[in-house]
């Protein structure tokens, strides 16, 4: 049981990329008891047990889910009401969900830019981080010009908002612009996720695959958030372009939400691995990735 708890501890660290002082806040106690129990030397009384154990869970990934709590928690999302036209005229809101959602999606990608850094970098377009690559610093202030994008072709279109795939490839372009040759346009070639079993499109088949997910983009759905994280798991299955497939996926999920009236997820960097973990079993159930998505709309609305 010690070795047990001792091995969720070091998990949670591991794919967190939390100090072991940040852990201990996040589970509601010192520094000195948390390193106590990380090296044995005490262990965690049984409410400490329960809160250790979904933290792990959230940071690692569930293998199942109790359904009255996947209904909690999307009814919990659902309550988190936005529209895009609001969030336009928020200015101080609208700043802190740019920080916030391009710091992380990047940081998922590889940036290893700091929240601090990306407000920099937003903060001014002149700003050079002479200690940051270029790349990271391009992807920053590219992941707001596609977001902007989208954002305003909601608010100006409102309720006549419709999807299609130009739509999706001007905000590949503005994501990728000036990174790779081909932004703005699906891939011609195979390609293949490292360290995921997914299979994913054909090139030759991306054109067709993209024309049926825009028009579902587009269908009416009973359950918003588990649409939200179909749609989502499947346009990374079908990984249209050779670049930028993840930003681009979660930029779509962002203006899903707002078109719902939703707070957009935002989809933590402490959390990657559950995330990735809940697109692969997405193939089979959704159940998972809908939980996610529940959860993400609720951590932005948390900021």
């Amino acid at each position: 049981m010690e070795k047990d708890i001792v091995a969720k501890l070091k998990g949670i660290l591991t794919n967190s990329g939390w100090s072991q002082e940040r852990l201990a806040h996040e589970l509601g106690v010192s520094f000195p008891t948390l390193n106590a129990w990380i090296n044995g030397r005490a262990h965690p009384r049984l409410k400490a047990l329960k809160t250790i154990d979904e933290t792990y869970l959230n940071i690692v990934g569930r293998t199942g889910i109790d359904a009255e709590f996947l209904v909690a928690k999307k009814k919990l999302a659902l309550a988190k009401k936005i529209t895009a036209m609001e969030m336009v005229r928020n200015s101080a809101l609208l700043d802190k969900l740019t920080l916030f959602l391009t710091y992380h999606t990047n940081t998922i990608e590889g940036s290893t830019l700091t929240l601090s850094e990306v407000k920099e970098v937003l903060d001014d377009d002149n700003k050079i981080l002479s200690n940051k690559t270029a790349r990271e610093q391009i992807e920053t202030r590219n992941h707001r010009a596609a977001m902007y994008y989208l954002l305003d072709e909601l608010a100006s279109r409102d309720t006549h908002f419709e999807w299609n795939e130009q739509i999706i490839l001007n905000v590949h372009l503005r994501l990728m612009n000036t990174l790779i040759s081909n932004a703005g346009s699906y891939r011609n070639h195979g390609v293949r996720i490292f360290g995921n079993s997914s299979v994913l499109a054909n090139h030759a088949s991306i054109s067709n695959l993209m024309s049926n997910f825009t028009a579902d983009l587009n269908a009416p759905a009973k359950d918003v958030i588990e649409n939200i994280a179909h749609l989502h798991a499947r346009f990374e299955r079908i990984h249209p372009f050779s670049d930028g497939n993840g930003r681009t996926g979660r930029l779509i999920m962002f203006a899903q939400a707002l078109q719902n009236g939703l707070m957009p997820p935002l989809v933590v960097k402490e959390r990657k691995k559950a995330y990735y973990k809940y697109l692969e079993t997405a193939q089979e159930n959704c159940d998972l990735l809908s939980l996610f998505t529940a959860e993400s709309i609720i951590a932005a609305s948390e900021l």
